[in-house]
């Protein structure tokens, strides 16, 4: 099989990673791709949300199967484009893709298909954002309704931020905080038939304890011991078959990565939010876990024959992935500083490896961050508390002036 990953981060890495591992690919392409994708995937320069061009070059390299990473192309119905052309394309529709692209329209199906979520307020205007804060009240839960790349939610207790945010947006979903853990389960999907992967937890916030502002993911495990061996069952149950069943029923069937954020509640599972791909840094434990390869998985839910999939395999063992961020992250990051210590994680840690998120090389060769997260070192073992320990280890080695990372990554969890 010929396949072709569209996107640049570190998602994207883990699923080259993955496909590079797979017996069953013959030749593995990335669009745009980054420095550390190089080195298993053929890159091409193509812009990741020219739907024509994406088309194009799929239809170049007679791929077998295309698998659109981020949401941004997504939205802007990459995936249309490259269905358009005959080719097998692992991603919904831009129409499908609205479940991740606008809060409201999530809202909306959810409400439809009956999926337990949050009580929310839709507002455009300053009336309705004060009318929404006021009726809640703290902490406050302010989303922009678009994409905003992991960032466009706030949650605060102060009043003021929150309608300063509020106000920031076109059209803005507040809703009532959830108290609980959070869970992301990711589920493969060709429009009928759900195919739930292994559950993980991420952890947002930019410093240790929670600390610090919104993030797009500085870290995350998988498996999660503290977990009710029946979650997953009940989220497909009550979140994930009756989602994709409501999508199917609107005309507008969603075929590709269905990923549900969650939040274990006093009163029970709750949708935090939709997105429509694999989570980033989610995927990095959860394919670091899967046995099963992965190309065949995907290709199945491309051509609707998920039905017919056998069971997936898992390993017994845990995964920790700890991202490594650019100075000033999320702010404004500083790009274009020498990574090093890259080659001694390869040559002493069996068990880690580092997946690129925010990198370039620069005309002699050398990697430099090229973003705000910048790596996801990624490193599996038996328990979370071996996981752990050698994915620190490998986070030691690398050096990048004036990064941070999170130290306390699955320590709950491992502890627990």
């Amino acid at each position: 099989m010929k396949v072709l990953v569209i996107g640049g981060g570190a998602r994207e890495h883990a699923l080259c990673r993955s496909l590079s591992l797979d017996p069953d690919v013959s030749a593995l392409h990335c669009a745009p791709g980054n420095a550390g994708i190089a080195e298993v995937a053929e890159p091409h320069p193509v812009d990741a949300l020219d739907g024509p061009a994406v088309a194009g070059l799929a239809a170049e390299l007679a791929a077998d199967l295309v698998i659109v990473g981020p949401e941004a192309p997504l939205v802007a119905g990459v995936a249309d484009a490259v269905r358009a052309r005959g080719i097998p394309v692992f991603g919904p529709s831009a129409e499908a893709a609205r479940l991740e692209g606008s809060k409201a329209f999530a809202k909306d199906v959810m409400a439809a298909a009956n999926v337990p979520t949050a009580r929310a307020y839709v507002c455009t205007t300053p009336d309705e954002v004060d009318a929404a804060l006021d009726a809640f009240g703290p902490p406050y839960v302010v989303k922009d309704d678009g994409l905003a790349a992991g960032k466009g939610v706030v949650v605060t207790d102060d009043l003021e931020a929150a309608r300063r945010h509020a106000l920031s947006c076109d059209r803005v979903v507040i809703e009532e905080f959830l108290d609980g853990p959070e869970v992301s389960l990711f589920a493969v999907t060709d429009g009928v038939t759900v195919l739930p992967l292994q559950p993980a937890q991420d952890f947002k916030r930019a410093l240790d304890a929670d600390q610090g502002p919104n993030t797009g993911g500085m870290g995350a495990y998988s498996p999660l011991p503290w977990a009710d061996p029946k979650l997953v069952d009940e989220v497909m149950e009550t979140v994930l078959q009756p989602t994709v069943d409501e999508l199917r029923r609107r005309g507008t069937p969603f075929s590709g990565l269905l990923y549900a954020g969650l939040a274990i509640t006093s009163r029970g599972v709750r949708v935090i939010e939709f997105n429509a791909r694999f989570g980033d840094p989610e995927t990095q434990v959860v394919l670091a876990r899967l046995k099963t390869p992965l190309s065949g998985l995907l290709h199945a839910a491309a051509t609707g024959s998920l039905a017919e999939f056998p069971p997936l395999r898992w390993s017994d063992g845990a995964a920790v992935t700890v991202v490594i961020a650019s100075h000033n992250y999320p702010g404004t990051p500083r790009t274009g500083d020498p990574i090093e210590g890259l080659q001694e994680v390869a040559r002493q840690d069996e068990h880690a490896y580092v997946l690129h998120a925010g990198t370039a090389r620069n005309a002699s060769g050398e990697v430099l961050s090229a973003g705000g997260r910048v790596l996801s070192v990624t490193a599996t073992g038996a328990d979370l508390t071996e996981a752990r320990t050698r994915a620190y280890r490998a986070v030691s080695r690398i050096r990048l002036d004036g990064s941070h990372h999170r130290t306390d990554i699955a320590a709950a969890a491992a502890e627990g």
